[in-house]
């Protein structure tokens, strides 16, 4: 193992919740090297909390451990697993729905549930709201200080019963591709979709092209128009709305120093559709 342990939570830092996961991590083992992954998931976004995931891990090194923590049916019978992904790198999770993007894009080789009588902070037996630190963070400490295996961690589980949400593939249809925004760029309120850019370039959409770009929520259209596909940023005027290929290779929907989510009040998720096709000028 790497002694990298990383920390996706939903819990923000206004209290001492993970502070509390750092304290049990390292009195598990004073040498494991902690990050954080991000704690601003929106609360119970299980949808954000997969797609931050597919965001980060493939980027670090092999044998780091993960721990994401979005769960709003903690104290339910959702079970706690640890999965490997394909990378070599371990994820501690609810299965909930959190290993939906690594899952497609990665790949997950195996899980195993978390057994609770051997991997669970001493004395906390009675609680049943914080598995964050009371499981999750203690075996994620346990696997990446090697105090414990992956075949440690509980039984197997077949990687085909893992809880996955509703996901709906980029697509060819007629002559248009058809996807869904998967995330914002919070910081600055660019969309992110899942059509790649060798989706686009295969069907032969280039830089500079013209695309008439349609957004719809639950098939409501909210947005259409032709936008010019750039190589960067610095090729459009401020204040107009570009497409650009993002740092995961995937189309994404821009106004230069702008935000587009919130100029057009446009959120993510599976029910968040967009289609682009090429305009012949």
């Amino acid at each position: 193992m790497s002694k990298h342990l990383v920390l996706q939570t939903d819990f923000a830092r206004a209290d001492g919740a993970v502070s509390a996961m750092y304290g049990v991590a390292l009195s598990v083992d004073p040498a494991l090297k902690i990050f954080d992954l991000t704690h601003e998931i929106p609360q119970y976004n299980i949808w954000e909390a997969s797609y931050r995931l597919y965001q980060t891990v493939q980027y670090w090194p092999k044998g780091t451990v993960f721990v994401s923590v979005v769960d709003p049916g903690v104290g339910t019978d959702r079970l706690s697993v640890v999965a490997q992904t394909s990378d070599g790198q371990y994820v501690v999770t609810p299965d909930n729905g959190t290993l939906t993007h690594l899952a497609e894009s990665i790949g997950i080789v195996a899980v195993r549930e978390i057994d609770e009588n051997v991997n669970r902070l001493p004395n906390s037996g009675e609680s049943y709201t914080f598995h964050g630190r009371d499981v999750y963070v203690y075996t994620a400490a346990r696997l990446a200080s090697g105090v414990i295996s992956f075949e440690e961690v509980g039984r197997e589980l077949s990687v085909q019963d893992i809880i996955l949400l509703a996901h709906h593939k980029a697509e060819v249809v007629n002559d248009s591709i058809s996807g869904n925004i998967d995330i914002l760029d919070s910081r600055f309120g660019n969309l992110w979709t899942n059509i790649s850019r060798e989706m686009l370039f295969e069907n032969g959409i280039h830089y500079s092209d013209a695309l008439e770009i349609t957004i719809s929520n639950n098939y409501s259209l909210v947005y259409q128009n032709e936008i010019r596909l750039g190589e960067s940023f610095a090729k459009s005027r401020v204040g107009d709305p570009i497409l650009f290929i993002n740092s995961l290779d995937k189309l994404g929907v821009a106004i230069n120093q702008g935000s587009f989510a919130n100029a057009h009040h446009i959120l993510s998720g599976d029910n968040w559709r967009v289609n682009v096709k090429r305009v012949n000028n």
